[in-house]
């Protein structure tokens, strides 16, 4: 019983206090339907249950205050698991996991149809979508809150349609002056 009270105050003492933040997942079929009613840009956390930057995306950045705010604030967010046995339709398309073995639920299993169409080839990978649910680009690999806050500012503002070549992206990244605290 003393334990549960201390995590309860805990957790209602780090909200006060900014730490915990939640972002406002929803699904991929939910995020296309709200953007019908509301254009926003899509961010999807494509992860795996075994994957440990996953985990730390979930925990560090994705906890983070301004992060959370942001996101919820300027993007619909999809949590999506890469080897997960969902069905999902996009683009008219339906997607699944027809090789999904529910004995490794929690370990490596076979990759789902729309992480290979999304070219998700590693995990964490963050797929950013425009506003018509159309891919801008997978961002592969873990991502501090001021890593992450270049790409969402880049994509929300919509400078990356005149970044064209990798100078181009040197110069923004050089010149990008990020506010997210970590």
């Amino acid at each position: 019983m003393k334990k549960f009270i201390f995590v309860a105050a805990f957790a209602l003492i780090s909200t006060f206090n900014g730490i915990a933040q939640e972002i406002n997942w929803v699904t991929l079929d939910e995020a296309i339907a709200l953007q019908k009613k509301a254009p926003k840009k899509i961010m999807m956390d494509v992860y795996t249950n075994w994957c440990g930057p996953c985990k730390m995306l979930d925990r560090n950045t994705f906890q983070n205050k301004d992060v959370a705010e942001y996101v919820n604030k300027h993007y619909y967010a999809v949590k999506f698991d890469g080897e997960g046995n969902e069905v999902v339709t996009y683009q008219g398309k339906t997607f699944k996991n027809p090789n999904y073995n529910p004995a490794n639920a929690n370990r490596r299993n076979s990759a789902h149809q729309l992480a290979s169409y999304l070219q998700v080839n590693a995990y964490p990978t963050i797929v950013f979508f425009d506003e018509k649910a159309e891919v801008i680009t997978p961002l592969k690999g873990y991502q501090t809150p001021t890593q992450l806050e270049l790409y969402l500012k880049m994509f929300r503002n919509g400078d990356y349609k005149n970044i064209t070549s990798q100078e181009q992206f040197n110069a923004y990244y050089t010149n990008f002056k990020p506010e997210f605290k970590s």
